[in-house]
């Protein structure tokens, strides 16, 4: 196994969930430091303090990654007699970097939204807000046969093949490859002036448009010919939207009371805000992590029942209470599912040497009584 350094692991995190899903504005990526390191121990958090500080500290992490943005809005002046200048100086003098995925995560698919409509139980889920639909390419490289498998589990490692809730799919044709090798060519097959046949496979895979560029890199590396014939195609189809939010069904209907009762359940809180009749019987459920105030009515466009979101302004939860859609507000914290997901997502990588590991420190700032 290997150590990696900070930016391979932030590449590793991009295939899931890129930069690009972030909706516009939102400071996602390096916040603090440098990924130009060996990085043998991750914090994964939902927010960056002094408290979360201290824990890299005495954890032995120096790469954070977090969900909510450290520096959010820009920066006037870093006083160090402020807390949020204290937390950069110990950022800072201990070298430990700070990345942060936000909206990138919650369009993600297996992101936070996911994650939360599977901690709810949900079917059949979908996406309640859509905000990106990637175009597809399809490559397709000609192989000798003694190399299938090397190339394909490169283009697979650089994110090529994955369709929905699968991963590595490709399709191989055998075929001959016929061609001659000039003076000053240095062939992998044959000899320079000899017409010359192999059997070869010619491999395809669908890729986003905005990754092809890596996973042709990664599959030329793998590859043993010097000169790599491949096609790329720009397909009409297009991938399946992703956004904001998740849209789908319990497995029994409950009444708004037994919804509320299994929220905090699930999502680990000790209490939640309800709009609606408590006896309404609920069956079709939206979800959208963090504030989701400006996506009522996407929710009610949905056919839900009920919409589990966190920060319901007042006049909000009047407007949804009118429309007659139920809301479940457990508040902005739950989307502290994240921290267990990236921490199952990245430790995957069974060939590297670093550890990935959940924050314990409790960053939520409202006590229930």
């Amino acid at each position: 196994m290997k150590i990696p350094n900070g930016q391979q692991i932030i590449e590793e995190f991009e295939k899931w969930s890129p930069k690009y899903l972030a909706m516009e504005g939102d400071p996602v990526g390096l916040h603090v430091g440098t990924l130009n390191k060996k990085v043998e121990r991750v914090l994964v958090t939902l927010d960056v303090n002094e408290r979360v500080a201290d824990e890299a500290i005495a954890k032995g992490a120096n790469l954070i990654i977090a969900h909510h943005p450290p520096i959010y809005r820009p920066i006037k002046s870093l006083q160090t007699d402020f807390p949020q200048g204290r937390l950069m100086e110990k950022l800072i003098k201990h070298d430990i970097a700070v990345y942060a995925a936000h909206t990138n995560l919650d369009v993600a698919s297996g992101g936070v939204n996911d994650l939360l409509a599977d901690a709810l139980g949900l079917k059949d889920s979908k996406v309640l807000v859509p905000t990106y639909e990637a175009e597809l390419v399809k490559i397709a490289v000609f192989v000798p046969k003694s190399h299938e498998e090397e190339v394909r589990n490169a283009l697979g490692k650089a994110g090529a093949g994955a369709i929905g809730d699968y991963e590595y799919c490709s399709y191989t044709m055998p075929g001959t490859g016929r061609f001659r090798p000039t003076a000053e060519a240095n062939p992998y097959i044959g000899e320079p002036g000899k017409m010359e046949t192999t059997e070869e496979s010619k491999i395809e895979v669908v890729i986003r448009k905005t990754e092809k560029d890596r996973a042709i890199k990664a599959m030329i590396a793998a590859h043993p010919y010097e000169e790599v014939a491949y096609d790329v195609f720009t397909l009409e189809n297009k991938e399946v939207a992703m956004g904001l939010g998740r849209v789908g069904l319990l497995e029994t209907e409950a009444t708004l009371t037994e919804f509320a009762e299994l929220v905090k359940a699930r999502l680990d809180v000790p209490a939640v805000r309800v709009v609606g009749p408590l006896e309404k019987k609920v069956k079709k459920v939206a979800v959208l992590g963090g504030d989701g105030n400006k996506y009522v009515q996407a929710a009610k466009r949905s056919g839900a029942d009920v919409y589990v979101t966190g920060d319901l302004y007042f006049h909000v939860a009047q407007d949804a209470e009118a429309m007659e859609l139920a809301v479940v507000d457990p508040g902005h914290h739950v989307e502290k599912v994240m921290v267990k997901g990236v921490v199952n997502h990245m430790s995957k990588r069974s060939d590297w040497q670093c550890e990935f590991i959940a924050s314990e420190v409790d960053t939520e700032p409202f006590q229930f009584r």
